[in-house]
């Protein structure tokens, strides 16, 4: 194992899966001059070159059809969306080209595609620049989406994208581009749609993903000392979602609590909490309560922002209330 920052397991998934197969390449804004707004990218140009790197124009729209027209055709391509913020700008061609064109031409095309860049909250963006849109993307039949939540996620689950045949989008965080953690020296695999049980417990299940999972963790670490134990459940893809692992936790805890960073109409968190009283009805002592952001665009202020974000506070409080529901 080797400990390596979140952007150079990105990288490593990346380049690996360049040097293996030359029709995979990489395209987005930033991402060869500059070595990537966030560095993901940093010397990726020198090691494959300017067809296989390739700097875009700020036209999202543009770029991304671009790419839908060259996995039709063969080739595989990464595409860097600075933010996915910006990303609105192309879902034309994600939502209605990449996502159907598997359907719409009777299995003849299919789109390999990854679809790529920083999502969420990260600071005082203000809100045009803080929204997350994993829900909004995982509403769409014919895409997958995965939300990793540290390296070792980011680096398997990035080359599983790559050699899948279905478009993929990764969502990841600009507030996670640092994080450091454990990597494999020899090549793996993370396969798409498998949860992963990141901490064991008994009394209530917490079923979270991406950079939110600090949160889910650090309260049940917080919970652990006043003898509480959670089960943390990262759910890294969350099109497909493995409902499985989330229903045999609820089968042995009775009890679930939804974390996320979005907002809550219509999020993942109302999907999540559907599906589990659906399939594990009879095993719940408790309501699913969800923690979710407020119902908000998101401010600029930072004691605002402390307010909107979900907290350990606020998830100990669903927790306890879990707990003692009457």
């Amino acid at each position: 194992m080797k400990e390596i920052q979140f952007r150079e397991a990105l990288r490593e998934g990346m380049s690996e899966e360049m040097r293996r197969d030359e029709n995979v390449f990489l395209m987005g804004e930033e991402v060869a001059e500059y070595n990537g707004a966030y560095k993901v990218s940093q010397g990726m140009l020198d090691e494959f070159g300017p067809k296989r790197v390739i700097d875009t124009p700020i036209a999202e729209l543009g770029f991304a059809g671009i790419a839908v027209g060259a996995s039709m055709n063969g080739l595989r391509p990464i595409v860097e969306f600075m933010t996915w913020n910006f990303a609105i700008l192309a879902a034309d061609q994600i939502i209605n080209s990449a996502a159907k064109m598997l359907q719409m031409s009777g299995g003849q095309y299919s789109c390999p595609i990854v679809f790529r860049g920083g999502n969420g909250t990260a600071g005082q963006l203000a809100a045009t620049h803080s929204q997350s849109f994993e829900s909004f993307y995982a509403h769409v039949p014919g895409l997958k989406v995965v939300t990793p939540s540290n390296p070792y996620d980011a680096k398997g689950l990035m080359k599983s994208a790559i050699r899948d045949n279905d478009p993929v989008l990764i969502m990841e965080s600009e507030k996670m581009y640092g994080d450091k953690g454990d990597v494999p020296e020899n090549e793996y695999l993370i396969p798409i749609g498998k949860a992963d049980v990141k901490r064991k417990g008994s009394d209530v299940t917490i079923v979270s993903f991406g950079k939110i999972m600090k949160v889910a963790l650090e309260t049940a670490d917080v919970l652990a000392k006043e003898g509480i134990e959670c089960e943390v459940i990262d759910l890294r893809t969350i099109r497909p979602i493995d409902y499985d692992t989330i229903v045999e936790s609820v089968k042995k805890t009775n009890r679930c609590v939804v974390l996320e960073e979005s907002w809550p109409v219509a999020s993942m968190s109302s999907e999540l909490a559907y599906h589990i009283q659906r399939y594990a009805f009879d095993y719940l002592d408790a309501p699913v309560y969800r923690v979710t952001q407020t119902d908000t665009p998101f401010a600029f202020a930072q004691p605002l922002i402390n307010e909107a974000l979900p907290n350990v506070k606020r998830l100990i409080d669903a927790v306890k209330s879990t707990l003692y529901v009457s």
